[in-house]
């Protein structure tokens, strides 16, 4: 009753009118478990015989190899029903267009967990339910949130993930309450670097590589110790592997994060992907949405209101959170804006690679020790300087001079770095 062939019949009659169009747009170990066609003669089973995996049921040469192929755990509609106390209201933690997500206790293990339960008539349907359970079971990074297990009794759709205590970054970033405590300027650093670190995952060690497809604030969820993990895959792609195979998409995703070139087209690439994470770095350094009609109506969009600072450097304080106060390294601030307009041109060839992301974030995203000031916007004017500040100021120049050399490798990097244009595939 808990396993995926409980809903495969309503696949099979959907696959016998378009069979292509269907699996086609599945990662090819989806298909096999959405559609099969002929059921194989199997060995006498035991009466009460040991569920098994989606990841167990599935061809796992056709699914993102990385070595650590762990089943989820399978669990019944009663078991997270009592784990969330019936999806109280007092239970719940967030809602979105794919349904609601509660606060629950395994009672087998006490564990503290996240249920997400798929609205029947929300924007996740069976496809996105498999692709998310396929992708999160076969792909384990310390930046992708982990996956515990599923259940798919009847109709009912429900996901299991670790839980993440501070919720997602849209919930410390945009509209914060005056009570609550902005994140200062490494947080945001930090959080940035270990959502590059993810994603970098999902392009250049998954094989193949993953679209990921839906990245925004509200999918970066953060522990106690705000340590970003990437989560919500139901949009993920699997990349081609040849820059020279281009498959359309439908245009999916949250309006204001998606790549251009992808709504219009509906070509869908890893870059699309580092598009959507300038996005993200763009919130982070300014505090703002990525469209917020309550401001004015010049500032309403927010790529749309920066374009025109990036040309100006001396302007980039504008772009700062007010909430921030100042406190922010002035290089720092000017690094972290030429990366987001790197990754926000608008043609997809000049974006930067996600590992040289990584590597400028690397530096940006380490405080100062205790007690050294942070980088003033102006040199100081005195002449008597002493030793240790003399110290201080070749290490900033020197940090400086690596950033603005790992900036510069990333974008002339993309045609000999990339072997045979493996990460810049189209799906």
């Amino acid at each position: 009753m808990s396993c995926f062939p409980c809903f495969s019949s309503h696949e099979k009659k959907s696959a016998k009118r378009s069979t292509n169009t269907r699996n086609g747009d599945l990662p090819p170990a989806a298909a096999a478990v959405t559609a099969p066609i002929k059921q194989p003669v199997r060995p006498p089973q035991p009466v009460n015989p040991k569920p098994q995996s989606i990841a167990e049921t599935t061809d796992t040469n056709d699914a993102p190899a990385d070595g650590k192929n762990i089943g989820s755990q399978i669990f019944t509609f009663r078991e997270l029903a009592s784990a969330t106390k019936n999806f109280r209201q007092e239970c719940l933690v967030g809602e979105g267009g794919f349904g609601r997500v509660y606060r629950g206790q395994l009672e087998q293990t006490g564990q503290i967990v996240a249920v997400k339960q798929l609205d029947r008539n929300g924007l996740q349907g069976n496809k996105e339910f498999l692709v998310e359970v396929l992708m999160l079971s076969l792909l384990h990074h310390e930046n992708l949130v982990n996956l515990i297990g599923y259940c798919a009794d009847g109709e009912q759709r429900l996901l299991v993930y670790e839980y993440m205590q501070y919720g997602s970054l849209e919930d410390h970033l945009l509209d914060v309450p005056p009570d609550q405590k902005p994140l200062d300027w490494f947080t945001r650093m930090k959080v940035a670097l270990g959502a590059a670190k993810g994603l970098e995952y999902l392009h250049d060690k998954a094989n193949p590589p993953v679209i990921y497809r839906d990245l925004k604030s509200s999918n970066i969820l953060l522990d106690k110790d705000f340590n970003a993990k990437l989560s919500d895959f139901g949009l993920a792609k699997l990349g081609t592997g040849d820059d020279k195979i281009h498959v359309s998409s439908r245009v999916m995703g949250t309006y204001g994060y998606c790549a251009p070139e992808y709504q219009r087209t509906g070509q869908l690439t890893l870059k699309s992907d580092i598009y959507s994470f300038g996005v993200v770095l763009l919130e982070l350094i300014t505090g703002r949405r990525v469209i917020d009609p309550t401001k004015p109506a010049k500032e309403q969009n927010l790529i749309n209101w920066a374009e025109p600072i990036f040309k100006d450097p001396s302007s980039f304080p504008q772009l700062a959170d007010p909430h921030l106060q100042g406190n922010y390294p002035r290089r720092g601030l000017n690094q972290a804006v030429g990366i987001a307009a790197m990754c926000l041109q608008e043609e997809p060839a000049v974006r930067p690679l996600i590992s040289d992301v990584v590597s400028v974030l690397s530096f940006l995203s380490v405080a100062p020790e205790t007690g050294v000031p942070l980088p003033l916007p102006t040199p100081p004017t005195d002449n008597t300087t002493s030793t240790n500040e003399n110290d201080r100021e070749d290490i900033r120049r020197e940090r400086e001079r690596e950033v603005a050399e790992a900036m510069e490798w990333g974008t002339n990097s993309r045609n000999h770095m990339r072997p045979q244009g493996g990460s810049d595939s189209t799906m």
